[in-house]
């Protein structure tokens, strides 16, 4: 039996990919090993979305490449993701000890192409777009461990973001069928799954193949997935504001189990930058958009994802962006330095900000979010929630699950509880988590 040591870079789906891909190489002899030293086979699966990342890449790069000569080359390392799909060749040409790489679209040949490489030697190299085959490729048997799971559904992105580099290293948006995926999500109930979070670069752009022949929605995926006996929970990620529709929005008010969390990004609260950023949108539309999901779930929580710097944003734009924080108010939220990201058009815009300013106003940024994802938990504390229990604690008899807005909840006497739901009674927030006690 092989070795096989994958390191994940960057969002969920990447998560995802990362265990399709053991699911792929378990068939011809891979099983899981702890860590790089360990591995006959060491899989970098990469993000190409912030700064720096290829750099990283290389510097894990070359620490892999001085394992593998204290073994006589007796390893094989593959590079796959998104930076895969940026760098193709160049990887290859830069670092020698690299036998594969492997766009994200193409990682369902893996097996072919080690064995490509057994028979000729060399190198592989993969990086095309066939989402459709890549799908349809993959195994039927897929390993999962704990009550939570991702899913795919949807990749890659048509929106053109001028900071993004998704559309060129995912391609074209793609929804797989229905039928695909409500396989896929009986496989993970029958293995203990009770939540699935459905992945898509821009998710709620789904539009896959029906069971009735038509293209279905987001919601109506959802609606169909919410049928299925055991799974407890459906969630979404990640959602751009114009792909918000009718359905999906009363979807929220409807389906119980589709939980009162919506990650929603909005990148900035400036109708200039929106406008550089080619989001299509205005601070007004957000602004509507967010009136009309509470008026249907008026219990949601919303998170969202902020670019601070980004070309020509002046004071006045930025204190934009403070102002439809506190009028939106987050549970949570993500936010970056604006990085330019080669071959996206923001790389090349004029008036870049200086790297003082980012750093100044993404400190106030981070603080003003801060200051309201306590105030959330705060406002969590005396309330009632159904927790589902994903692993044991630091102490003993300790449990660890998350609330429906996906807040870890730390509860005592519960170790007999993972895997399942149960009441618990919030008693303390503190700035990460919230502590509850079992209600019988």
């Amino acid at each position: 039996m092989k070795k096989l040591f994958i390191k994940t870079y960057g969002c969920q789906m990447n998560v995802y990919d990362s265990a399709r891909m053991a699911d792929l190489l378990a068939p011809i002899g891979y099983a899981k090993a702890e860590d790089a030293e360990g591995a006959d086979m060491v899989i970098l699966n990469t993000c190409h979305i912030r700064e720096k990342a290829a750099e990283k890449v290389y510097s894990e790069l070359g620490r892999l490449r001085r394992i593998k000569e204290s073994r006589g080359g007796d390893m094989m390392i593959a590079v796959a993701g998104c930076v895969a799909q940026a760098e193709g060749a160049e990887i290859l040409k830069r670092q020698n000890a690299v036998d594969i790489v492997v766009g994200p679209q193409s990682y369902h040949r893996l097996p072919e192409m080690i064995a490509r490489i057994a028979r000729d030697k060399g190198h592989a190299l993969e990086t095309d777009f066939p989402a459709e085959e890549k799908f349809d490729s993959l195994p039927q048997t897929c390993d999962v461990s704990g009550p939570s799971a991702f899913l795919t559904v949807q990749e890659g992105c048509d929106k053109f973001c001028t900071f993004c580099v998704v559309p060129y290293t995912r391609g074209a948006e793609y929804s797989r069928p229905v039928a695909q995926i409500d396989a896929e999500a009986r496989r993970m109930v029958e293995k203990g799954v009770r939540e699935i979070t459905l992945l898509g670069q821009n998710v709620n752009a789904y539009a896959g193949a029906g069971l009735d022949g038509e293209d279905w929605s987001l919601a109506r995926l959802i609606r169909h997935l919410a049928k299925i006996d055991g799974l407890e929970r459906l969630r979404f990620t990640t959602s751009h504001p114009r792909d918000m529709g009718d359905d999906l929005i009363a979807a929220h008010g409807e389906v119980e189990k589709l939980m009162p969390y919506l990650h929603l990004p909005v990148q900035s609260g400036s109708d200039a930058v929106l406008d550089a950023m080619n989001r299509q949108h205005t601070r007004e539309d957000y602004f509507r958009l967010v009136e009309r999901i509470r008026a249907v779930r008026p219990d949601i929580a919303l998170s969202s994802d902020f670019i601070v710097g980004f070309p020509g944003e002046t004071d006045k734009d930025f204190e934009d962006t403070l102002d439809l924080i506190r009028a939106v108010k987050f549970a949570a939220a993500y936010s970056f330095k604006y990085s330019p990201r080669p071959g996206t058009p923001a790389a090349s815009a004029r008036k870049q900000i200086a790297e003082e300013v980012k750093d100044a106003r993404l400190q106030a940024l981070q603080a003003l979010l801060l200051e309201q994802q306590h105030a959330f938990g705060r406002a969590c504390v005396d309330r009632t929630f159904p927790v589902l229990f994903e692993k044991p604690g630091r102490q003993s008899g300790q449990a660890i699950g998350r609330s429906p807005y996906l807040q870890s909840v730390h509860a005592d006497n519960a170790s007999h509880l993972i895997g399942k739901l149960h009441t618990v009674h919030i008693e303390a927030a503190g700035s990460n988590s919230l502590q509850g006690r079992l209600v019988s």
